[in-house]
């Protein structure tokens, strides 16, 4: 499970107190119905703990391979809190409790049987296939190139895989030792995803030289990253007699509010029985437009993989104490929605063979 401790400091006569989170992810190796996925390399890189310092805030510029990161520090405030959610109740916590914990709370409020893991243990497949499905949520944007090739196996092997996350697969981030010899403790921004697409090449123009490319994400996930990657927007249905809908009065067109956000999936890829089941226009400022889309497809073995296209989907699903909701480009989700969970049960239902 993932936990969280508090701390609180001392004070002495009539002086604030202070407090932070302290974040733990639990990995067992159990068989599961469920393995939920922490995005926490993405938590890592975006920290900035203790002031001022993450893979963004480098001096030489906040997208080359320059900055490394790592886990052996506390998590302060998020890179990106003052323009996604100023959410101070959050430190400590990494990106859970604003972006993954409204998943969480769905699952197990609903009975379903879920396990949890980090990214570092998905290194090899062994831990995803002992589970029937795979789940990347929120900001799941740095990822180890082993990483890559693990959930590859796991979808060719017959594992169902759900994106309910955005800008997902992005940057290549490998994984070093610790100066004390402790393994997966470093990473850096190696280089992107995208094989020879555009966007790769755009960034490595931009911004390299890179000493990693990695392949085209959306051969697995079935969309891929684009320029501008940010934005906000409306989740926008496009085949409502699809599965996915069953049960929810949803036709052709019908949009739910401020889901998109603030960073989502672009073109669908090339992938033999490929379906667009949602897209749109996301608003970067609430002025540049760019297109997204949210796929399905089957895997080898009467699998699936579904991509939500999304970082924000996990807030229509539950609203926990406290939970604030996030605020990008002009737009925001507006909370737990009824189509939104219909259609995620729907989703769990096939991938965990209740139905």
């Amino acid at each position: 499970g993932v936990y969280l401790g508090r701390l609180t400091t001392i004070p002495e006569g009539s002086e604030s107190y202070w407090q932070s989170y302290i974040v733990f992810i639990v990995a067992d190796d159990r068989p599961a119905d469920v393995l939920f996925q922490c995005s926490d390399n993405t938590w890592q890189a975006y920290n900035r703990w203790p002031d001022n310092f993450s893979i963004y805030t480098h001096p030489k510029g906040n997208q080359g391979p320059w900055a490394d990161v790592s886990f052996d520090r506390p998590y302060g405030r998020e890179a990106q809190f003052t323009g996604v959610v100023n959410d101070p109740l959050t430190v400590g916590s990494g990106e859970f409790l604003p972006f993954e914990f409204p998943l969480a709370f769905w699952l197990e409020k609903n009975g379903y049987d879920v396990t949890y893991c980090s990214n570092c243990d998905l290194l090899s497949a062994d831990r995803g296939l002992k589970c029937r499905t795979f789940v990347s949520i929120g900001h799941d944007e740095y990822w180890d190139l082993r990483q890559f090739h693990s959930v590859t196996k796991m979808r060719d092997e017959g594992v169902n895989l759900l994106f309910f996350s955005g800008n997902s697969v992005c940057w290549v981030t490998p994984f070093r030792d610790s100066a004390d010899g402790r393994a997966n403790r470093i990473i850096f921004r190696g280089g992107p995803y995208g094989g020879d697409n555009e966007y790769a090449v755009n960034r490595e123009r931009d911004h390299g030289p890179f000493p990693h490319r990695g392949p085209d994400e959306g051969l697995l996930m079935g969309a891929r990253n684009v320029e501008p990657v940010n934005g906000g927007g409306d989740w926008v249905v496009a085949k409502a007699d699809h599965w996915i809908f069953e049960n929810t009065d949803i036709t052709d067109g019908d949009s739910i509010p401020g889901l998109i956000g603030w960073e989502y999936h672009g073109q669908p890829a090339e992938i033999p029985g490929l379906e667009v089941v949602a897209g749109g226009t996301a608003w970067q400022g609430g002025v540049n437009p760019q297109q997204w889309t949210a796929t399905i497809y089957p895997g080898p073995k009467d699998n699936f993989v579904f991509n939500a296209a999304t970082i924000f989907w996990a807030q229509g699903l539950s609203s926990p104490p406290g939970h604030t909701l996030p605020w990008s480009h002009w737009s925001r989700p507006h909370g737990p929605d009824d189509r939104v969970q219909q259609i995620t049960r729907n989703l769990f239902d096939r991938a965990t063979k209740r139905r």
